[in-house]
């Protein structure tokens, strides 16, 4: 490893070089691939402190977004480093390909709610507290990590409060489980 390392800030929705690794100092950033009729599949979100190394993945059409505005920093990963990569990239794909195969929209999104919630969130007494607004969780980014409508997470989001397993707390989200 040298002493000098690529910095770079993005916005949200700018793209990084898949070529190479990536400490994420603030923010978060999504792995996706694509097809050739615009149909994109989530592989993975990372968040401050964690290394992701898209190379790792043998996929073609991969593309790493900023998911919100972002620091980043270009690193060499040792080999101790990529093995904990490969291992943490086959948790989240196991979840998200587990999220992939429910059926019902509604429950999709609820559950994925649920799994970043717990991997980015909070836990309280009453559930897990996320913040939307620092992961950049619009309606558009959410259908696009669950393969929903735009208009079928808005919908959704809104019979989540109206039973009130989603309800604001501040300037964040409190998930309820029941």
């Amino acid at each position: 490893m040298t002493d000098r390392h690529l910095r770079l800030i993005l916005s949200a929705g700018e793209s990084l070089p898949t070529s190479l690794s990536w400490m994420i100092g603030s923010g978060y950033v999504t792995l996706m691939t694509g097809d050739d009729e615009q149909n994109t599949t989530t592989l993975g979100i990372w968040g401050p402190g964690e290394l992701v190394i898209p190379t790792l993945l043998a996929c073609r059409n991969l593309e790493l977004k900023a998911l919100s505005a972002v620091q980043v920093t270009g690193r060499s990963a040792t080999p101790e480093q990529e093995q904990h990569c490969i291992r943490q990239q086959m948790l989240q794909l196991s979840e998200l390909l587990q999220l992939a195969q429910i059926r019902r929209a509604e429950q999709r999104l609820f559950h994925l709610l649920l799994w970043l919630g717990e991997r980015f969130g909070q836990h309280s007494s009453q559930g897990l507290i996320l913040s939307f607004s620092d992961l950049n969780l619009t309606h558009r980014n959410l259908a696009e990590i669950t393969g929903m409508t735009r208009v079928t997470v808005t919908k959704a989001l809104i019979r989540f409060r109206q039973e009130g397993r989603l309800c604001k707390q501040g300037g964040q989200e409190l998930l309820r489980r029941e």
